[in-house]
Parts: structure tokens; sequence; C-alpha cells
């Protein structure tokens, strides 16, 4: 009599699902050749990967899945006059050239369209569920928001991916962080992705890709969701996801690049089949109490050293022996004391914007709060918009008043005061708190310190010129 074992069939993850269906082929003990369905790309990573092509004398195998805008080099005023520095203004017009050449859409200075990569291709409906996304830019996580493979690739894999359409990838681990409940007053996205990284440091997801699940991720919004993605590069991982909901697909609706009229219902229909199976098995999974946020702020010179608004720097005590070296050489940089309060220290600058939070919504959220405030005297504050469509829309709602009337400046479209690649570096020696993403050293302009915060942070600092705790101020 022949015996046959029947084991469980064990559910697949949200990320396998998609993986497995781009997987042209896997080499044997070695990575998979993934067909990728979207690529971003802007000035500062694309040159090198065109002159590849060219000395090879090959093409773009398909232009019309390519997008491209420029973002990282450009000035955030006077964007009609010619670009001071010179490689960016370089840069800028070797992307110009290169799309012309290879038949690539670009949205650049002056077109509507213009404004971060990680920006554009959500609010144009570029981004969509169930799709495997990559640019050369490690903020390309942002995209994992709408349930989609993205993340950020090399120069040398920027030129693969123009040239086959291919990228050759070995499948990462995966992890799942649950995060339940409901938040607190003053709490954002952006305090709950610095709290994650907070308590698993900035190299705790190494190796691996997350998925971001439970009712409070459930409750965000999409522009939430896509600050908290962003951030994954910032705590190691490969990137950062979120299974596609009604939120995501009221989102996508009726936007320029989305599926019209049937085509856009089949689409939905897809779509909601695109979640991780309640049997699905992750390599690693953490679970966060939402109420255990509070605000946060970052202290040091790499994301993970972030604390609530509300307590102390830690002590030389309370840091490990192997990390107290990087910790005091840190802390020396930033020009900070190890047990001190944050509260009360006086800033310099104000920057709300980047791929993490430059969206409408963020400005909204400024705007809400400053409404009938003013600024204090001795703070400087940049809002640049992430987006043409942000800003003009920022506009529309009157949200440049209030800004104005609050002696905040509103800038034109960029990445800004992010990187010290442009013109708006912070100088030597001030501290900035900033909506962006990295606090290391010289990010933000040789010798400048960064304190990473939300965008509601951020704006109680520009009227009180100092750090302070937003939910005082409610």
């Amino acid at each position: 009599m022949n015996e046959y074992i029947i084991s469980k069939q064990v559910g697949k993850t949200l990320f396998e699902k998609i993986w497995n269906k781009h997987v042209v082929k896997t080499i044997n003990g070695g990575p998979s050749v993934l067909y990728i369905d979207k690529h971003f790309i802007h000035e500062v990573t694309s040159p090198q990967a065109f002159n590849g092509l060219k000395k090879r004398g090959l093409g773009v195998l398909r232009p019309q899945q390519v997008i491209a805008t420029a973002d990282h080099n450009v000035p955030t005023i006077n964007q009609h006059l010619p670009i001071k520095e010179e490689l960016s203004r370089k840069q800028v017009e070797q992307l110009i050239s290169n799309c012309a050449n290879f038949g690539i859409e670009l949205y650049g200075l002056g077109h509507p369209y213009q404004g971060i990569v990680h920006v554009i291709g959500p609010e144009l409906g570029i981004t969509q569920p169930g799709t495997t996304i990559v640019c050369g830019d490690s903020h390309t996580s942002t995209h994992g928001a709408f349930g989609a493979i993205a993340f950020g690739i090399g120069t040398s894999e920027v030129e693969m991916v123009l040239a086959t359409q291919c990228l050759l990838q070995t499948r990462p681990k995966l992890m799942r962080i649950n995060i339940e409940g409901n938040l607190n007053k003053g709490v954002v996205s952006k305090d709950i992705v610095l709290y994650i990284i907070s308590k698993i440091s900035a190299s705790g997801a190494t190796g691996y890709f997350v998925e971001y699940a439970g009712s409070a991720i459930r409750a965000l919004s999409m522009e939430a969701r896509m600050t908290i993605c962003n951030m994954s590069i910032e705590m190691g991982a490969r990137g950062g996801f979120i299974a596609p909901d009604e939120t995501t697909f009221n989102y996508l609706k009726g936007r320029k690049f989305a599926p019209q009229s049937h085509e856009w219902d089949k689409q939905v229909a897809a779509w909601k089949e695109l979640y991780t199976d309640q049997d699905a098995v992750f390599d690693k999974e953490l679970f966060i109490d939402a109420s255990e946020i509070e605000p946060m702020i970052t202290y040091g010179t790499n994301p993970g050293m972030g604390i609530p608004v509300s307590g102390h720097i830690p002590s030389l005590n309370e840091v490990v022996d192997e990390d107290k070296s990087s910790f005091e050489k840190s802390l020396y940089y930033m020009g900070l004391q190890p047990g001190i309060s944050l509260i009360g220290k006086k800033v310099d600058y104000v920057f709300i914007g980047s791929c993490t939070n430059s969206r409408i919504e963020d400005l909204r959220m400024v705007a809400a709060f400053v409404k009938g405030r003013k600024k204090s005297g001795d703070v400087e504050v940049w809002v640049v918009p992430g987006s043409k469509q942000v800003e003009q829309q920022a506009i529309e709602e009157g949200i440049d008043k209030i800004f104005s009337d609050a002696g905040f400046q509103l800038r034109q479209p960029g990445c800004s005061a992010c990187l010290g690649m442009n013109e708006d570096k912070i100088p030597a020696g001030k501290y900035c708190i900033s909506t962006s993403n990295r606090n290391f050293e010289g990010r933000q302009g040789p010798q400048a310190r960064t304190l990473l915060a939300s965008p509601l942070t951020a704006a109680v600092a520009a009227i009180t010129g100092q750090v302070a705790d937003v939910r005082d101020y409610l």
C-alpha cells in the first residue's frame, strides 16, 4: 500500500507574490533575472549609465517605461534662470540631452509635472500596486506604499535596466513590522518610522524587505504611508511596502497615468488580490504598540540616534561599550552632551521638504499649525514643495499666503536642503530641524548639524525658535 504525506501548503507573502510574477529566470545557486515595470531616472545617477550605452552602441530597450525628472541639483528659487553651480548645470543639461537622444519623457525644469522623483511617480498615477519599480536613488522604497516592490539601484544597474528592462537580483529576507492601536495626539507617520529605527537601529533591517502592517498602518493616508516606506532604507532595509487597500485605490483613481474606465475596474479587481496570506511565514516579525510612540527627534549623525522629544540623549552608561566611540564622535560633531534634554535647544534653520515630507498633506499640516502665528525672528524657514503640482495646489489653497504671513519662505520644487548637492545648504555649525531622511555628517552642507523630525515638530520649532514638544501647543 502506498502512503502519501500531504503537507499543508504555506501561504505566500505579498512580496513573494509580486516577486514570483516578475522573475524571468533564476540562475542556479545565484540571483534571479527580475523584470522591471517602471524605471525612474534623474540627473545625478543617469549620466554614466547613458555613457555606457553609447560606448556599447546600445539603445534604451523600452523608453516608454522610463520616466525622467530633474530634482537633486535644481535650484529652488529663480528656476527660470540658468543654474549657477557648474556641476549641477552640466548634469541637468546632460539629462536633457540624453532623454532627447534616447526618446525618454522628461519632466524637467519648467514642466508642470517636474518634481522630486518619488513625489511625482505617485501623484501622476505611474506608481501602481503589484509592480516592480527601480531608480538610481536609495529612497525609491517610497513607492512601496502602494504595494509595489520598489528599491534603489546603482549606476551600473541603471545601465542594465535601460538596456534590458531587467535586473539581476538576489531575493532578500522578509520582515514584517506590525503596528497596532491608535496614535497619540501630535504623533504622525514620521514619528512612527523614527521610533522604529531608534528601536532596531540604522542597520536593524539589513538584508530584509519590510512589510508594514497592523491597524495603525491601515489607518494612515497614502502620503503618510509614503513617509514610512521612504525611510525603510534608513534602517538598512532593501525596501519597504504596504499592502494596497481602498485607501490606495481612492488615491490613485483619476490620476493622469492610472488606469481609466473599464480598465480601472479590471485593475482594482487584480489589486485586491495583493495581500499576504494569513499562514505566510516571515524570516522576522516585530510588534509595536502605537500608543507607545511619542513625537520623535534625532540627536546624532544617523537616523537610528533618535529619542522622544520629551526624553533625553542617552548617557554614556546607557550606551553599550562597542558603540561608545562612535556615540561620542557623533555628539562632538553635533555639539551636544550625553544625558541632556533637547527641549529648549536653539535652532537656526527649519527645512520642510524632501521626498520624505514635501507632499500637499505635509504642507497642509504645517499651515494648519502656523496659521495666525509668526516664526521666531532668528530662524530661517524653507518650505520646499515636492513637485510643481504640490506647489500649485498650495497656492490654490492659500497655503502660500499662510506661510508668507508667518515669515516662512515657500520655494520651488526640488530636493533642496535634504542634501548638500545644490544651492540650498545649511551653513557650518548651524542647527537645522529637518523633515528629510538623513542626518549624516555634512549631509545638509559641510559641518551642518541636522535634527530629523516630523513636519509638526519642525513647525513648532520654527515658531518658538527652539526644540519644543508640539503637544504643548496643540
